[in-house]
């Protein structure tokens, strides 16, 4: 028999970036100031939904002006998960705004891929994966140069980015279908398991897949990587000292100093991806490890709101630390232009 838990709208949702979640509370009526701080909430999820949106379509653009999309396919394909995952914000977020009473099988869909965040946590989940993805890539192509040109070929590169929307979208819906409901025209997403123990594992799949395993493969890809251009530049200024034709010389600067640009920009995007998510991570073990958690809404929301802030303030990182990107972007400031 399936154990079946129900939350009032108003408590918060711990979720893991898979979406799993601790359903905790009596089937009560929210009062009317947890409904307006709700309320509030949902409106600031919008706004952000709304800029990453036209920020990371500006970024695309320019990746596509620049030419990057042939050449780094995988930071395109990043870029694209981010503009999905907020786009799907403010989809999610204007209807849970609208409080609709959800009937028949239109009520049902509704709440499994829409209002449970399901389809919206695709995205997320996607860029995850996909994350690890560049950082491998950009591991063998630095520090084993060498093997990348005859053994990484473009079709694997694009089979990558399949797999991070596929995995994604079969990971996240499968768990979703598996525990959401409605009851009387309220959405209970994650609400049903058939025991705790499968909550748990759920969990701590979840939070290994997603967070410790690709924070692994960062600082163990990343660490070698900066080792390998150092030694690159390096033998470079000795060769230069040695008195090589300058031609050579200013190929192999221009070389090492592109992948180091595009190396610290991931580096960046890395590093905002393991502080953003941390908090609700945390949330999410204390809720589901803790027979007696101590919930706080505001906490909730709060590391709810710094996730959702990684996907719209990604694309600044690439605006401020990707060159061929940044030079689009400025050519796109009229008073820019008058200068030039």
């Amino acid at each position: 028999m399936a154990e079946e838990s129900s939350t009032p709208s108003h408590l918060p949702v711990a979720m893991t970036t898979a979406g799993v979640t601790q359903i905790t509370g009596d089937n009560t009526m929210a009062p009317s100031s947890s409904r307006g701080a709700e309320l509030y909430f949902y409106c600031a999820l919008v706004v952000i939904g709304v800029v990453g949106t036209a920020t990371n379509a500006l970024i695309l653009y320019a990746l596509v002006a620049s030419k990057q999309h042939k050449n780094h396919v995988l930071i395109v394909n990043q870029n694209a998960l981010d503009l999905f995952t907020s786009l799907l914000i403010v989809i999610t977020y204007s209807l849970k705004l609208c409080n609709i009473h959800l009937t028949g099988s239109v009520g049902y869909w509704l709440c499994t891929l829409l209002l449970s965040d399901g389809l919206l946590w695709c995205g997320p989940i996607g860029s995850f994966i996909n994350l690890a993805s560049i950082t491998v890539e950009r591991y063998l192509k630095v520090v084993h140069s060498t093997w990348s040109k005859t053994k990484l070929h473009n079709w694997m590169i694009y089979s990558a980015a399949v797999f991070s929307w596929i995995a994604s979208f079969v990971y996240n819906t499968a768990i979703v279908f598996a525990t959401t409901t409605v009851i009387n025209g309220a959405c209970y997403p994650y609400a049903i398991w058939q025991n705790y123990t499968a909550r748990i594992v759920a969990v701590i799949y979840s939070l290994v897949s997603f967070y410790v395993i690709i924070l692994l493969i960062f600082i163990f890809c990343y660490w070698r990587i900066l080792v390998v251009i150092r030694h690159q530049a390096s033998v470079m200024a000795s060769h230069a000292a040695a008195g090589p034709s300058p031609a050579q010389t200013h190929a192999q600067a221009q070389y090492i100093q592109m992948q180091s640009n595009v190396t610290k920009t991931m580096i960046f995007v890395s590093a905002f991806y393991a502080i953003s998510y941390l908090p609700i991570h945390i949330n999410t073990l204390n809720v589901t490890l803790n027979p007696n958690p101590t919930i706080f809404e505001g906490y909730y929301n709060l590391s709810l709101l710094v996730a959702y802030l990684y996907t719209c303030a990604n694309p600044f990182v690439y605006a401020t630390k990707f060159d061929p990107v940044k030079k689009v972007l400025l050519r796109l400031i009229p008073c820019k232009k008058n200068t030039e």
